[in-house]
Formats: C-alpha cells, structure tokens, sequence
C-alpha cells in the first residue's frame, strides 16, 4: 500500500478513488457507500482502490483528513488581515461560504462521528483532532472561558444548517458571537 506516515501516497487512481468516496460518503453516509460503488464511480477495480488505500477504513481517514486540510487552508484565508473580534466572526462568515458551497448537508466531521463513535476506528482521531483544532481556534482567538462558548454555538450553528432547523444559522449565530463579544463589530 502507497502509504507514508499514515497517509496514503496520492496516484491519478487514488485521487479518483478519493473524489469518489468523498461525493458519495458525504451524500450518503460512510456505512451506506460501499467499496464496490466507489471502485464503480472511480473507475478503478476493487483491486486497486485496496493496493492503493488497503481498506474502505483508510479511504475514510483521507477522505476525513483531507476535508479537514482543505477546511484549515480556506479558513487561514478568511481570517487573514483581521484583527480582534472580526477574526472571531470571520470564522462564522468562512463556515457559512463554504457550507453553501461544500456543506449543504451540515458538517461532515459531525456526519461523520454520528456513524464513527470507536475511539478505536482510524477515522475518529481525525474527527477528533478537527473539533480540538476549531476549541483551540476560538480559545486562542477569545480566550478560554469565551472560546467554549464560542464553539458551541459554531457547532450548534453547523448542525442546524446541516438539518435546516433554523434559517440562516450562520448569520443568527454569528451575531450571539458579536453580543457577546461586545457588540463592536459590524457585519462585513
């Protein structure tokens, strides 16, 4: 297996197997995709997706990994250049661009542990690490007491769009977060 450091070696056969798998568990669950199905819409043999990942397991990891890169690179983007509480609400801003482009069914992390609970799974120290990751933003960017606070109500925000309990969840959370932060910033 194409494997350095944990993670699989990307060839042109594993980067369609990863597209595929990503499009599929995201719109339909990760224990309802088979490999078989994503062989099919990658084009590849059963053969290759197992030489090239080893099992539907380390699929998941990469498919969750690299959502998560991707997630980190856009949201460095949307925060540079703020300072202050606007970095804080930037994050809400970034989250509610980029569900309307790549998250309509809500967060895939919290899609993800939803059928992935085993802290013995691989995939779950990647989930893990990404809900740790989005607590330690918010702490460093409002400190410890106020980063808590902060992350629940982003979370709570991903899962209402995610369902479409609320309209707008993003914009409805993100202005408890400018209360709470004392009012100062006005909306971009």
């Amino acid at each position: 297996m194409g494997q350095e450091t944990g993670r699989v070696r990307m060839t042109p056969a594993a980067r369609r197997v990863l597209e595929a798998a990503e499009r599929l568990f995201y719109a339909h669950g990760i224990h309802a995709v088979g490999v078989d199905l994503i062989a099919a819409e990658a084009g590849v043999t059963k053969k290759t997706l197992y030489d090239r990942f080893g099992s539907k397991e380390q699929v998941v990891v990469e498919y969750l990994a690299g959502r998560d890169e991707r997630w980190r690179a856009f949201l460095a983007g949307r925060l540079e250049g703020e300072e202050g509480a606007a970095r804080v609400l930037a994050v809400f801003d970034a989250s509610r661009d980029w569900s309307a482009e790549y998250g309509a069914k809500g967060c895939a992390m919290v899609n993800a542990h939803a059928e992935i609970s085993d802290p013995a799974h691989p995939a779950y120290p990647v989930i893990a690490a990404q809900k740790a990751w989005m607590l330690e933003l918010f702490t460093r960017l409002a400190g410890e007491g106020m980063g808590r606070v902060l992350m629940l109500l982003h979370e709570g925000a991903l899962v209402a769009h995610g369902m479409g309990v609320v309209p707008d969840s993003f914009a409805v959370a993100r202005e408890q977060a400018r209360e709470l932060l004392g009012g100062g910033v006005r909306r971009s």
